[in-house]
């Protein structure tokens, strides 16, 4: 029997996680509807006092963030030319396309006037930070979806657009690059115009800065968290060999990191409200306990970076930590500026888990019908037995 006749005679069986994602999804859908028909104050708990909640601080910095590992993989293999961390460049690609995609996503429903959403290719305002941001975001998204077309076209046999491709692949990645380095920062530029208002545990002028080196180290560590994902849904090996030296990469980025956080907290003065230990101080230590000190500590010992289960822990922790320093700076350091204390509504909760859900289903459907990792097509079921 053929390959592709086994493949076809294979039934869907839905699973746990398959189910729990259609459910997910459809909890997503039905949120959408009341949004775009009863607008934003219907699902969420924003105010003209705190208008940026989770669909911001989670949805768009952290999805953005956490897919920069698509631009240091591809810049790695094809411009340092390490071409044996090439194996797992495909799955890292397929997550910043995904990450990039459901970013827009939540961007038109953040939006109030989602249908002008495309005012930004017509209308230019080249003064403006979000105009960059929603410039190097539509690029970007268009280079990853380039990058990604030759797995799909040789899945359908267009083996001659795909060779071309991967003859350009190269300058792609170059503007990849230069894309991601400016938008990765613009997000941190977002927030130099309210000195004022952003809390001085969090607010630098050196913000744009640690925002690109942060989202180099917490894309490095979800290359790893992924790589274990992969490997406990579709039963694959874990890279070590590939993903050791990337750890220690990790540790550079987020070394880096902390130090000028340290020396941006130092010049505000604001070492203070950590000994204070109140909210704010809290909420610091634990986002760079978790993003910094842990991961560094743990990832700067050979012996560790090389058990998986500890390459997997330091990986989470600078994943975690990184998705608290964007809430920490969009929310927590901005709420007492704003009098108000925000909880989003479980209806934002559901649209945030609902496209981090959906994204890891279609992760899982490319996986299975496309040649993601090393070897082809996992398939919708186990491998076939040798001479069947």
């Amino acid at each position: 029997m053929t390959d592709t006749a086994t493949l076809a005679s294979r039934r869907f069986r839905p699973g746990f996680w398959t189910i729990v994602a259609g459910i997910l999804f459809l909890a997503f859908l039905t949120v959408t509807v009341i949004r775009f028909t009863k607008g934003l104050g219907a699902v969420t708990n924003l105010s003209d006092k705190f208008p940026w909640g989770i669909w911001i601080g989670f949805d768009l910095l952290c999805g953005v963030g956490l897919a920069a590992g698509a631009f240091t993989l591809t810049a790695v293999v094809h411009l340092f030319n390490l071409k044996k961390f090439e194996p797992i460049v495909r799955p890292t690609i397929l997550t910043g396309f995904l990450g990039y995609s459901f970013v827009i996503v939540a961007l038109l429903l953040d939006l109030g006037q989602p249908w002008r959403i495309w005012h930004a290719i017509i209308y230019w305002n080249p003064h403006s930070v979000m105009f960059e941001v929603a410039w190097c975001v539509m690029l970007y998204t268009t280079v990853l979806a380039v990058e990604f077309a030759p797995v799909v076209l040789e899945r359908f046999g267009f083996n001659a657009p795909a060779r071309f491709i991967h003859r350009l692949i190269t300058p792609l990645v170059i503007l990849g690059v230069m894309l991601s380095t400016l938008h990765q920062s613009s997000l941190g530029t977002l927030y130099l115009i309210v000195p004022s208002k952003l809390h001085p545990l969090w607010y630098s002028p050196m913000l744009p800065v640690q925002f690109y080196i942060s989202a180099i180290g917490a894309g490095i560590g979800m290359v790893v968290l992924e790589s274990y994902l992969s490997k406990r849904a579709f039963h694959r090996h874990l890279e070590m060999d590939l993903l050791e030296p990337l750890a220690r990469g990790m540790v550079v980025a987020l070394g880096i990191y902390g130090l000028m956080r340290l020396q941006a907290i130092q010049r505000n003065h604001a070492f203070g409200s950590i000994l204070e230990f109140g909210y704010e101080g809290r909420m610091f230590l634990l986002e760079f306990t978790l993003g910094v000190i842990l991961p560094v500590a743990l990832m700067s010992f050979r012996r560790l970076r090389s058990d998986p289960n500890w390459l997997v822990a330091g990986a989470f922790m600078a994943v975690l930590g990184f998705v608290m320093n964007r809430l920490n700076v969009s929310i927590t350091g901005m709420e007492a500026a704003s009098g108000t204390r925000y909880m989003p509504s479980a209806m934002e909760i559901i649209v945030s888990v609902g496209l981090v859900a959906t994204g890891m289903a279609v992760f899982a459907f490319a996986v299975r019908n496309f040649s993601i990792f090393p070897g082809g097509p996992i398939g919708a079921g186990p491998d076939p037995k040798p001479g069947a």
